[in-house]
């Protein structure tokens, strides 16, 4: 599975922001997805995931009522769409990806990793 996240921008604070990664690969329905972010000087946090099935999602208490990802498997594309964005999102997002749906909150859960996509938030 190969992972290509786009997306990502320069935005002022309170705007909004449509992450996409796209998939190639006819497995990539099989696998969990999730979204991790690194900001300068940070290790890379959990943002969101969802399950292979759709069926489940977890959400860092930072992003939650803010953040939502969702999964289009006709598409092998899965987005994050974050919305209010503040200035302590800016980083570098990654998506993954992982087989399994379970403790999908933790990165050395995942075996596939896209190259990341900027997202800047101005105050």
């Amino acid at each position: 599975v190969q992972l290509q996240a786009s997306g990502g921008g320069l935005v002022q604070a309170g705007a909004s922001l449509r992450l996409s990664c796209a998939a190639s690969g006819r497995t990539f329905f099989s696998y969990s997805v999730g979204w991790f972010r690194q900001a300068p000087g940070k290790e890379r946090e959990f943002v969101a995931a969802i399950s292979w099935s759709g069926g489940i999602t977890k959400y860092a208490d930072s992003v939650k009522g803010r953040f939502t990802i969702s999964r289009d498997n006709a598409k092998n594309t899965e987005y994050l769409q974050m919305n209010s964005l503040k200035p302590e999102d800016t980083a570098v997002y990654y998506c993954a990806a992982a087989s399994g749906d379970i403790r999908l909150q933790y990165a050395n859960r995942y075996d596939y990793w896209g190259q990341g996509t900027q997202v800047t938030v101005s105050s």
